[in-house]
């Protein structure tokens, strides 16, 4: 049997993801459907998503060991640049999909097999690190901005908890489109790092100098007051995540009184990551990019992510 490198969950821990992280050989990919291809890996990146998978949560244990990764940017069979659509047709999956890594094997490795349909050119000026980014983190802000947060029809956004790769890339992404940018961080360094950005950098809860018309929330309980009480009369409060805490105490009557719409999303579509594609080439907007790691030093890169000093997006070459 064929082998190639790759890291992947082998076990699961709670509260030390990093010891159930395993780099070593598993086997070469194979294709459940005869559309499937193989494609060899030239970048990748981390996402929370694959620390959570550690922790055993969206994983189940009849499914290890799996190999991590969501997002990846390679080589098809016919020698042509491709970024993947990580989302994959799942009928026995209850949101119908599931994310390279839950159900199929992920990208952290030296090939990865998908449908051929997820493939989708990789833009001229646009390279394999900075592309590596965007089909997950940065696809889920362009939705949350465009698709649900109708931000043409908006003049000013805000974000919260601004250092992550969704909440950062919905600043860079927010200041390309035109729009007046507020972001929160705890972190000095962090919100320095927002202002070089473009936006207006706010230490959490602080007043806004107006009411913004679009709120991209990723952290939940810890910020989502202060989402509602900084949100315009029709303004759109847009959900990806829960980072610190999913059951937020949401005050019914500033929600019906402002007549705010509170939207769920995960992801995007494939005609989505090619508009954002689309829009980074043609805009020369680059992905925020915290570090470029060769693969040999994935579990250096893991670890960087886990402690949460991290502004931006963590790329795996895996050319290097």
């Amino acid at each position: 049997m064929r082998t190639m490198r790759a890291a992947f969950a082998s076990s699961f821990d709670a509260d030390n993801p990093l010891s159930a992280l395993t780099v070593g050989e598993r086997p070469e990919p194979t294709h459940p459907e005869d559309d499937w291809v193989t494609v060899r890996l030239r970048a990748s990146s981390l996402n929370h998503h694959d620390l959570w998978s550690l922790r055993g949560v969206g994983l189940g244990a009849d499914r290890l060991p799996m190999i991590l990764g969501c997002d990846a940017v390679g080589t098809d069979p016919d020698g042509n640049e491709v970024v993947v659509y990580p989302l994959v047709a799942d009928p026995g999956d209850p949101r119908g999909m599931s994310i390279l890594s839950e159900n199929f094997q992920g990208t952290l490795a030296e090939r990865v097999a998908v449908p051929r349909m997820n493939l989708l050119p990789l833009p001229g000026g646009v390279s394999a690190t900075d592309a590596a980014c965007l089909p997950t983190a940065w696809l889920t802000a362009w939705r949350m901005l465009t698709t649900k947060g109708r931000v043409e029809d908006a003049e000013s956004v805000l974000v919260q908890g601004a250092g992550g790769g969704v909440a950062t890339a919905a600043v860079a992404l927010a200041v390309a489109l035109g729009k007046r940018v507020y972001a929160t961080s705890r972190d000095p360094g962090k919100r320095e790092r927002i202002t070089e950005l473009g936006a207006t950098a706010l230490e959490p809860g602080a007043r806004l100098p107006e009411r913004v018309d679009v709120v991209v929330e990723t952290v939940g309980a810890a910020t989502f007051d202060h989402s509602l009480k900084s949100a315009a009369p029709m303004a759109r409060i847009v959900v990806s995540g829960a980072t610190a805490g999913h059951e937020p105490k949401v005050n019914l009557r500033r929600v019906f009184a402002m007549q705010l719409e509170i939207l769920g999303t995960s992801m995007g579509t494939p005609g989505e990551l090619t508009e954002l594609l689309a829009f980074c080439a043609e805009h020369d907007v680059r992905p925020v990019v915290d570090s470029v790691v060769p693969f040999s030093r994935v579990e250096d890169a893991f670890a960087r992510l886990h402690s949460g000093d991290v502004f931006g997006k963590i790329v795996i070459d895996h050319t290097a």
